[in-house]
């Protein structure tokens, strides 16, 4: 009986455990109302470099009925009449607006810029969404309607569409079977067979975290499988973003994790309500599963080479998510009117969050204008036969 506690040790363990549970609960409730004044759902107006509100800037949260599901988007523009660019998001199912907080583009000086959430991300996910609408065919319709929105609102015939990582997928499909309504297609970090960048993206990791003696990593390497018969395993997947960031070949060359580099940050941007800002993970979940093996298997250098429109690709030197290579090959084999290809020397996955200046110079001097004078040697090929 030696080992049994007295009522007395028992009664400080009970109040031990109050106050623990006190002090617990009184740090969620501080965290959940710090969240909540840093989530008032406002886009604050544009400012110039004084800090005044600019004249006649746009900024704005719209809600739409699209494809007969509200959806919702943020719009910018230091002057509304200059032209029209919409943004289409990674994921399936990621939004990127918060990354204009700590990597600020510049767009909205130069263009009406659109950050679209798609159906089922961030302000556009709802648990009413019907699962069967959750198709490729379904997000380039809604895309085309959101494109026809923004040229009836902003009076102009065509815009520029510019797609990242999976926007980049979807956005590629768009302008093959849509070209008329865009000034020129834009893909960043864009996808050609996803799978097989996969493959590649775990071949140089274990080459790479072998050359820096992490046996660690290599063991856990070795133990995540990725093939293009087998296809990714669970392990790969729940791998590979820690990977990457740890050689600085994932969302940003500079950013060694998605945790302090996206999911924090996320939670400090005050355009988002904090369900909005709940729903963003919850649409990231829910989105990918069904679209990441079609996805995954499409090889599009196979079967969708020929465009109407000018076509230009931002690829990362860094980038193993989306790998630059494949991605100037499926370039290669491209029949436009008008393309260009920009190799990014220091990004990864995002060159437009990474090297702003130059992707904004890009766009304003040469896809605005239908030209390649900044692209990178021998990536301009002659108008295609009959264009």
């Amino acid at each position: 009986m030696g080992g049994t506690r007295t009522p007395r040790a028992l009664r400080r363990v009970r109040r031990t455990m109050t106050v623990a549970l006190i002090l617990l609960a009184a740090v969620l409730m501080l965290s959940l109302g710090a969240l909540w004044l840093v989530s008032p759902g406002r886009l604050s107006p544009l400012r110039d470099g004084a800090g005044k509100v600019i004249p006649g800037s746009l900024s704005k949260r719209v809600t739409l009925r699209i494809g007969g599901i509200p959806q919702g988007m943020f719009i910018q523009s230091a002057d509304p009449t200059n032209p029209v660019l919409l943004f289409l998001h990674g994921g399936p199912g990621m939004v990127e607006f918060f990354m204009e907080q700590d990597y600020p583009t510049g767009l909205a000086r130069h263009f009406t810029v659109v950050w679209w959430e798609q159906r089922g991300a961030g302000m556009s996910f709802s648990t009413d969404i019907p699962p069967e609408t959750m198709t490729m065919a379904q997000m380039i319709a809604d895309t085309i309607e959101v494109t026809d929105y923004l040229r009836r609102r902003f009076g102009q015939d065509r815009i520029v569409l510019l797609g990242h990582s999976w926007g980049a997928y979807l956005g590629i499909q768009v302008a093959a079977q849509a070209p008329g309504r865009y000034t020129a297609y834009v893909g960043m970090a864009q996808i050609a067979h996803q799978l097989r960048s996969e493959v590649m993206a775990r071949d140089y990791l274990l080459a790479e975290y072998r050359r820096r003696g992490d046996a660690a990593m290599v063991r856990r390497l070795e133990a995540a499988p990725v093939s293009l018969e087998q296809g990714t395993s669970p392990a790969w997947m729940r791998l590979r973003d820690r990977a990457m960031h740890g050689v600085g070949v994932g969302h940003m060359h500079d950013m060694d994790s998605v945790i302090t580099g996206v999911f924090l940050p996320m939670w400090r941007v005050r355009a988002y309500t904090l369900a909005e800002k709940v729903n963003i993970w919850r649409g990231k979940l829910w989105s990918r599963p069904f679209f990441w093996e079609q996805l995954l298997r499409d090889d599009l250098s196979a079967r969708l080479t020929d465009f109407a429109l000018p076509v230009y690709f931002f690829s990362g030197a860094h980038d193993y998510t989306a790998n630059a290579d494949l991605s100037r090959v499926y370039f290669d084999a491209i029949k436009a009117p008008v393309k260009g290809f920009y190799l990014f020397r220091d990004s990864a996955h995002s060159p437009l969050f990474e090297e702003p200046d130059r992707a904004v110079d890009i766009l304003l001097q040469d896809v605005l204008q239908g030209e390649t004078a900044l692209a990178d040697a021998a990536s301009v090929n002659a108008p295609a036969e009959g264009q």
